[in-house]
């Protein structure tokens, strides 16, 4: 987990010419709606077919 947020850190850092606070946005808003649908994915995927 630790380096997820050190990948968007340096992306952030390293973005020329954007405005941080909006790219941060995107980027925490990205984040959660992989935390969000991930699970619920691996869930329909795995576990209702009977694999998992």
């Amino acid at each position: 987990m630790a380096a997820a947020f050190t990948n968007g850190a340096l992306v952030l850092a390293a973005a020329p010419d954007v405005d941080r606070e909006r790219f941060f946005r995107q980027l925490m808003t990205y984040g959660g709606i992989v935390v969000a649908a991930v699970p619920a994915v691996v869930w329909l995927v795995m576990v209702v077919p009977g694999w998992g």
